[in-house]
């Protein structure tokens, strides 16, 4: 009595202390507490096996004989003491090697005592079952032969019901599936609404668990479903779409059968699985945009659950039909994006809207995804919370299955509390390096960059949005210019038709040839950004001159074959006697002869499209190339791109439509008009605000003059307007014109001794200063 009291109140006293190593537990006081368990009363002895429990043993023996001398309170008649003896032996046994024959032993005796537990009242039977639960999470070969013990009884109250439910399904195993479902399916007739839910449900679990089962699993849920019960139809629709995750294309066959059943689903839940399937099998089903557009009538009054699937749903459904639904998926971005107030709706709706409208085919890469399996038992306790609740079997955290802290209050005193794992076993050791990228993956560059998102996000927009993007450059106060795109409504409406229809069933959406931006440094050999100017990207070694004196760089590959199933692709571009030119080679590294080609730009910064058909007209032999001039006009539709002067093309032939995106010197859209008068340069000069002023320092290769330098720029259509000296140093005041309309204004100083100049350059649209910059490096370093 002395003992069990003593050790009461040291305990108590060491929890609110938790440093203070108040009880220094040896094995000469393990082994008199021992004897004193013996002699306890009921309390005295759970006082001390909780001690117990926070021992340590020193090696596999001393743990061995602890449990020999614990075991006889298994059979105890207060289920106390048996629970605190559960949880001392459940520590220990993690000491102890796995092959020696006590431990063997030691599994039998622990499942006697907890099946006598269950015969006790009914608020009893609860505690245990919360308390097995844990145990077959962690040892489920304790009981694994007492599955019987955990069949529902008639008169057993609810709480009880659902417990052994959850443990009958965690105890299922090939041995024993066959009276599981037998029981389950007579337990789906109950009246009992909760209960029958939690079996239908627990059929479901064991078609995942037990996969020799799954066929009798999904038969017994059609039978289910043929009931027409509402809420039974409901549940098995549920964890039908389980089983399709697990067993992909095995039991599509019912779909037709769940179909049949739309109309009766009220719940969230159930109506977010059906249109999963719709959406998921859209192929296989014939009206699947009937059935989703159904849905869509009252999408406002939907949960965002089902908000949330059918958004998808439709999606998916639009890149597998794409010609019959881009209505219904214009319908439900808008849906999505302007008319809710759910962030995450809304998040998801531009998502796929930038997805569908950039990159279809990513787009289709991401949203059609191999979807990983389904793991077995989706709601086991996390390894680490279930070692620290076992280490409270018998209180109530193992009741809540939450640690004491969730709901001690002010719990300073609640200490974590581990299994020992035995020496040299990694056993309860969490492993550090799961889900660590090896070395040698590097993380993959996906992500575009923000100027990426601004631009072409509403871009798909049915009606021109109703507020704006904050982060968008401000309007460019020219009249002719239309960097953003605000021709949101032309929805590459005609373009497409010269292209045979779509390019290959891709979505004739806003952008729909776009190329995902991630693609540009692959394209252009690791080119950089804008900031390393052009001359980085168009390896720029032994210039062709041109006889006007304007450059041209040297072609590049755009498209590698390895990437278009054997087409290769490189070009440049040009500008001859006002007319732009795309200047291409395309090579056939296949076996097979290509014909068919056909080209079409994505919306872009200044309106390039082809002014004509790609004209190819012999087929392309395997080795062979062949050079094609495109000329091109501004008049295409607007979008602002990130880089400016991205352009995202596709092309198409006979075997697929391939994605590329190239970057074009602005040159291109210098106009031969281009030369202002003085007085009229003045005035603009003076005008433009000196915010939208840049300088930039060009280092040339040639010591020009400056009448070498004025010659070589008019080449590309850059016009000296004054020219004056002041002490040793030129100053040429130069205009541009570019296609849309913008003027550009610019002073570049240069000293005959000093290879470096000074450009200035003005422009109302401050954007486009940059690339101008990159046009005169160009030439004057060429």
């Amino acid at each position: 009595m002395v003992v069990a009291n003593a050790v009461a109140a040291l305990s108590e006293i060491a929890e609110s202390h938790p440093n203070s190593n108040l009880l220094d537990l040896n094995p000469q006081t393990i082994n008199k507490l021992m004897t004193a368990l013996n002699e306890c009363t009921e309390w005295g002895q759970i006082f001390i096996l909780d001690c117990l429990a926070n021992y340590t043993p020193r090696d596999d023996r001393e743990s061995q004989s602890i449990c020999e001398r614990v075991t006889p309170r298994l059979s105890h008649a207060n289920s106390a003491v048996v629970l605190s003896a559960v949880k001392v032996l459940m520590k220990f046994m993690e000491m102890l090697p796995k092959d020696l024959d006590y431990y063997g032993t030691l599994l039998k005796k622990l499942a006697p005592p907890l099946v006598t537990l269950l015969s006790a009242e009914p608020e009893l039977q609860y505690v245990a079952l919360r308390n097995i639960n844990l145990i077959v999470q962690k040892r489920p070969e304790i009981l694994k032969h007492e599955m019987k013990v955990f069949f529902v009884k008639y008169n057993d109250p609810i709480y009880v019901k659902l417990e052994k439910l959850d443990i009958m399904i965690r105890l299922a195993s090939q041995a024993n599936i066959a009276q599981v479902l037998a029981e389950l399916k007579e337990y789906a007739t109950e009246v009992d609404v909760d209960f029958v839910r939690k079996a239908v449900r627990a059929i479901g679990r064991c078609a995942i668990k037990v996969e020799q089962s799954a066929e009798r699993c999904v038969s017994t849920l059609l039978d289910l479903i043929q009931t027409k019960v509402n809420y039974v139809v409901q549940e098995a629709i549920v964890v039908i779409k389980d089983i399709f995750r697990k067993y992909p294309n095995k039991y599509e066959s019912v779909i037709a059968t769940l179909c049949e059943n739309l109309d009766s689903l009220d719940e969230p839940e159930a109506r977010a699985a059906m249109i999963w399937i719709v959406g998921e099998y859209a192929e296989r089903i014939d009206n699947a945009d009937e059935l989703l557009e159904s849905f869509l009538e009252g999408f406002h009054d939907e949960s965002t659950q089902v908000q949330l699937q059918l958004l998808t749903a439709i999606v998916k459904l639009f890149l597998k039909k794409p010609t019959e639904t881009q209505e219904l998926v214009q319908q439900v971005l808008s849906l999505a994006t302007q008319d809710s107030d759910n962030p995450d709706l809304r998040d998801r709706g531009y998502i796929y809207w930038r997805l569908l409208s950039t990159d279809p085919v990513a787009a289709k890469e991401v949203v059609l995804a191999e979807k990983p399996l389904i793991s077995e038992e989706t709601d086991l306790i996390e390894p680490t919370l279930l070692e620290e609740l076992i280490c409270h079997i018998g209180t109530l955290a193992s009741v809540y299955h939450k640690p004491p802290s969730a709901f001690v209050e002010g719990s300073r005193g609640v200490q974590h509390k581990r299994l020992h794992a035995r020496a040299g076993s990694g056993e309860s050791a969490e492993n550090s390096d799961v889900g660590q990228t090896g070395p040698s993956e590097a993380p993959p560059a996906v992500i575009p960059s923000q100027g990426d998102l601004l631009g072409d996000l509403l871009n798909l927009d049915l009606a021109p949005p109703t507020t704006t993007i904050p982060s968008v450059q401000p309007s460019m106060q020219m009249g002719a210019m239309d960097l953003l795109g605000g021709g949101l409504d032309s929805l590459m409406g005609d373009e497409s038709d010269t292209l045979g229809g779509d390019l290959g069933g891709s979505p004739s959406m806003g952008a729909g040839l776009g190329v995902a931006p991630a693609a540009m440094p692959a394209t252009l050999g690791g080119a950089p950004a804008v900031g390393g100017g052009l001359g980085d990207l168009f390896d720029l070694g032994g210039g062709v001159g041109m006889p006007s004196g304007s450059y041209v760089a040297p072609k590049t590959v755009w498209l590698p074959a390895m990437k278009a199933k054997g087409l290769e692709i490189s070009g440049t571009f040009a500008r001859r006697s006002g007319v732009i030119q795309m200047d291409l080679s395309l090579t056939n590294k296949a076996m097979s002869v290509m014909i068919d080609f056909a080209i079409q730009f994505n919306k872009n910064s200044f309106g390039l499209s082809p002014a004509g058909p790609l004209q190819i007209l012999t087929p392309l032999s395997p080795n062979q190339t062949i050079d094609v001039s495109l000329p091109l006009s501004t008049v295409g539709p607007i979008m602002k791109m990130e880089p400016l002067n991205n352009l995202q093309v596709a092309v198409k032939n006979n075997i697929d439509v391939f994605y590329f995106s190239c970057q074009y010197p602005l040159s291109l859209l210098f106009v031969e008009d281009g030369k202002m008068d003085r007085q009229v340069f003045l005035a603009t000069w003076k005008d433009i605000p000196s915010e939208n002023e840049s300088q930039f320092q060009i280092s040339s290769n040639a010591n020009l003059n400056s009448d070498a330098a004025s010659n070589k720029l008019q080449g590309i259509n850059i016009f000296t307007i004054a020219k004056r000296t002041v002490e040793g140093q030129d100053m040429l005041y130069q205009s541009v014109k570019l296609t849309n309309g913008i003027w550009v204004l610019a002073e570049l100083r240069m000293q005959t001794v000093n290879p470096n100049y000074t450009l200035s350059v003005k422009c109302r649209a401050p954007e486009v200063s940059q690339f101008v910059y990159q046009c005169y490096e160009l030439v004057l370093r060429n």
